[in-house]
């Protein structure tokens, strides 16, 4: 049979609604969701691809954006002239961290290392410099200028300014900082040298607070409190704000016996750093000085906390106990000073040893006298034997050592005597007088 009639036969068995109806019409493809698709599938391959690499991880710290060493060593000027010192050197320190392979960054973070009381911080710094610039002269300077802030570095400092000198003779900073050197070496053959440095560092440079620093602290060393109080206020007018500045100027006032503004210098040095226990300690002393007792305990207290392990502070808090009659607490507080101990948070607290300072002279005779007063002469008239022994030309320590003397053999006679009791005798003790740096005679106190 043909193929034409046996497909004809076929179809006329097959149900017309079957799906197999061989006469049945295909549907047409639909591009409308086709294209819908594509677009789903080209939106999520960008997704996926390129938009979400591009964008931050919320899981990540947000970055910051990068200052210049430029804007860093500027915001650390300002905030040094503001007197913020210790923004000042985290200023600095990002300033490095961004340009680290500059000297001169390591330099100003060293000098004001020094202002802010770091000194071996700024011995650090300045070294870093020296490294990136072996013949550096201000680097050497700082670095000297460092090494003098530390105790028993000063013949270090001396050859390191002498250094920064000989590679710039005409580095005024070397000069202003050799002149302070040579003053803290104590030694009297250094003090026209010294002199003549501050000279030096004026001519070349009468604009930098160093060179006016350094020129007070010659005239201050060499007794000339008025000129050196001119100085210091000249270093002021270039920088208003520095604590060590405020010191100096107090410390100076006080010399020439103008104490109330002794103590302004000396409070506005602790409002700049109120952690500092030196302030509170001076200020202590001045109100000595002027008899206001009550007022000079409580700064010699606070100085106490601030510094506990200092025994110069431990000393001065029992004198001023002793002074205000309270000899059990001036006795332990001086033995802390004179025997050394512990702190009440157990840290060890050195003892003074009986030098020619003036101030520990006056600690161990006050530790006698309250050791006296609380009967305990056993204690009380070996430190009088050793201070007539140590002493005998200094009438103010040998008037003290025979009033030991004297209480302890009344409690001899009179046992029954209370010696604890406050007398007048005890609130006249002569306030030793403070000396500057280098020892100078009467004819060495003409303007060097």
């Amino acid at each position: 049979m043909p193929l034409p009639r046996m497909v004809s036969s076929i179809a006329m068995y097959l149900p017309k609604s079957s799906r197999w109806s061989m006469t049945r019409r295909r549907k047409r493809p639909n591009i409308f969701g086709w294209a819908v698709f594509g677009l789903v599938l080209l939106f999520g391959f960008y997704l996926n691809q390129v938009y979400l690499p591009s964008q931050p991880n919320p899981f990540d710290a947000t970055p910051t954006p990068t200052r210049s060493p430029e804007s860093l060593e500027t915001e650390g000027q300002k905030l040094f002239q503001e007197g913020k010192l210790d923004q000042a050197i985290s200023a600095y320190k990002e300033a490095i961290k961004a340009s680290p392979q500059d000297a001169r960054l390591y330099i100003a973070l060293a000098r004001i290392q020094v202002f802010a009381g770091l000194p071996e911080d700024a011995q650090a710094s300045s070294e870093n410099a020296i490294l990136l610039s072996p013949e550096n002269s201000l680097a050497h300077a700082v670095r000297g200028w460092a090494l003098d802030f530390q105790d028993g570095k000063n013949s270090d400092a001396l050859d390191e300014v002498d250094k920064a000198v000989s590679i710039d003779p005409n580095n005024a900073l070397a000069y202003a900082f050799r002149a302070e050197v040579l003053i803290d070496s104590g030694l009297f053959d250094n003090i026209d040298d010294a002199a003549e440095a501050s000279r030096k560092a004026l001519n070349l440079d009468p604009n930098l607070l160093e060179t006016r620093r350094a020129r007070a602290y010659v005239l201050e060393a060499t007794a000339n409190y008025e000129e050196a109080i001119q100085y210091y206020k000249s270093a002021l007018e270039l920088n208003g704000n520095l604590a060590m500045l405020h010191m100096e100027l107090g410390r100076n006032l006080r010399f020439v016996q103008v104490y109330d503004d002794a103590i302004k210098e000396f409070t506005f040095a602790n409002t700049l750093n109120p952690s500092d226990p030196e302030p509170d300690y001076l200020i202590s002393r001045t109100y000595a000085t002027t008899g206001e007792y009550e007022k000079a305990l409580q700064y010699a207290e606070t100085a106490v906390k601030d510094g506990p392990t200092e025994p110069r502070y431990r000393g001065n808090y029992g004198v001023m106990y002793y002074r205000n009659f309270k000899y059990t607490e001036a006795v332990q507080q001086l033995s802390l000073a004179v025997n050394g101990g512990t702190t009440e948070n157990s840290f060890p607290i050195q003892p003074l040893t009986l030098n020619d300072d003036p101030r520990i002279a006056e600690f161990y005779f006050t530790y006698g006298l309250a050791l006296a007063r609380t009967n305990d002469c056993g204690k009380a008239l070996p430190i009088a034997q050793t201070l007539q022994s140590k002493f005998p030309e200094d009438d103010i320590v040998l008037e003290a050592a025979t009033t030991i003397i004297q209480i302890c053999q009344e409690n001899l006679d009179n046992p029954a005597v209370d010696t604890a009791v406050p007398t007048e005798e005890s609130t006249v003790l002569p306030e030793a007088t403070a000396t500057p740096e280098a020892t100078s005679t009467p004819e060495d106190t003409a303007t060097p």
